[in-house]
């Protein structure tokens, strides 16, 4: 079965429909690219899954160890190269709202670098991972 059905809507901008649960991600081009920059740019989700990918998988771990670090949030930053175009680097830095130990802050950034996104993105796309613990 598809995992999504994207449309064409038409001034550069789609639909993509999850199939599984009926949810809608617009994208729109980026001001830099011939776009209205009204919603997330196809690059931009590639580099907000791979935070959302590290969250994920944290949260599993976290849920095994008895830790919630709900409230956390990264802030995702996203630079573009040229020639060909591309993204050159994905910088996120995470708020971790959570007190923990060395061992479990520990435990907790190298899951998060374990996350599929991160093992599927090209090799040069340099990432820059910053966690900052309560």
């Amino acid at each position: 079965m598809p995992t999504s059905r994207v449309t064409y809507l038409g001034d550069l901008r789609t639909s993509s429909i999850h199939l599984q649960s009926g949810s809608e991600i617009i994208s729109d081009a980026p001001l830099d690219n011939n776009g209205k920059g009204e919603a997330f740019s196809p690059t931009d989700t590639v580099a907000n899954g791979f935070a959302s990918c590290m969250f994920t998988v944290m949260g599993i771990k976290a849920r095994e160890m008895g830790v919630d670090f709900s409230g956390s949030t990264a802030e995702v930053t996203k630079i573009m190269a040229a020639d060909p175009r591309r993204i050159s680097e994905i910088h996120v830095t995470f708020e971790m709202n959570v007190e923990a130990d060395e061992k479990t802050k520990t435990i907790l950034e190298r899951t998060a670098l374990t996350c599929p996104v991160h093992f599927s993105l090209h090799p040069d796309i340099k990432r820059e991972i910053v966690f900052n613990w309560k």
